[in-house]
């Protein structure tokens, strides 16, 4: 195995937080060539990780589990480049992807400026039970990726972390997709859900959100009518189904443990 090449790179940092993702980070790695700098920030992992990022031109930088936002930030920091481009394990940037940032950078010799512009969002394309949904929850799932570390930054969330802007500054969108190339099983899937729900409820309880009877009944119904009708998940077929109700028990179960912590 040899480290990728790409014709033109671009003053970029892709950055990566990974935990013994060896069987997912070489395709992302692989998709993030254009970027003349990546950083891979591991917390530990014991599988190949490490070695395959060294390997593909990454520079590694151990820090222990601070939670998925600050986790992110912290790998933020490291970048050379104030442009950075974060990206899972199990993501992989589309060629129609990499031509849309592509043009955006092109002539740039050094750091991009744009001024005015904090962060572009970028449509996310999940793969599920076998097939790439393209309605409903799944797509096209607006991720903010890509922006200047300078005028946005990630929150401080536990899980569900995403990018803030700072200032009112503009949000521009990309075209072409971010591919989600989750290989984990239904059963995998359920079980890190369930740790999701968990840590949102922590983060209700915290926050003193004690949710009402009417937020547990309505709000799978609400989510079900947003996603599988008004969006369509219908054409997902089975997988965008199943993906969809399990998003709308999520609903009700983060709220029910919330209730739960609260009454002990």
């Amino acid at each position: 195995m040899s480290k990728p090449t790409a014709t033109s790179t671009l003053p970029l940092s892709a950055v990566f937080i990974t935990l013994n993702a060896a069987s997912q980070l070489e395709a992302a790695l692989r998709s993030v060539a254009f970027c003349q700098d990546i950083v891979v920030v591991d917390s530990g992992s014991t599988d190949n990780t490490i070695a395959l990022a060294e390997q593909y031109g990454a520079r590694v930088v151990f820090k222990e589990w601070l939670g998925f936002g600050p986790q992110k930030q912290f790998a933020v920091a490291q970048a050379r480049f104030d442009w950075v481009l974060c990206l899972d394990a199990d993501e992989r940037v589309s060629p129609s992807l990499m031509a849309s940032i592509q043009e955006i950078f092109s002539g740039s010799r050094g750091e991009l400026d744009l001024p005015g512009i904090a962060a572009f969002d970028m449509p996310r394309c999940n793969f599920f039970m076998g097939r790439y949904l393209r309605h409903g929850e799944g797509y096209p799932d607006w991720s903010r990726r890509l922006f200047h570390r300078a005028r946005a930054g990630w929150s401080n969330d536990a899980v569900h972390e995403k990018v803030e802007v700072h200032g009112g500054l503009a949000v521009q969108r990309l075209h072409g997709d971010l591919l989600h190339e989750s290989a984990e099983t239904l059963q995998s899937y359920l079980t890190k859900q369930n740790r999701y729900t968990t840590i949102q409820a922590e983060q209700l309880v915290i926050r003193g959100k004690r949710p009402g009877f009417a937020k547990l009944v309505l709000s799978p119904w609400v989510r079900f009518i947003k996603f599988y009708l008004v969006r369509r998940g219908f054409l997902d077929g089975w997988p965008g189904f199943v993906h969809i109700v399990i998003g709308c028990f999520n609903s009700f179960v983060k709220y029910a443990k919330a209730r739960d912590m609260m009454d002990r």
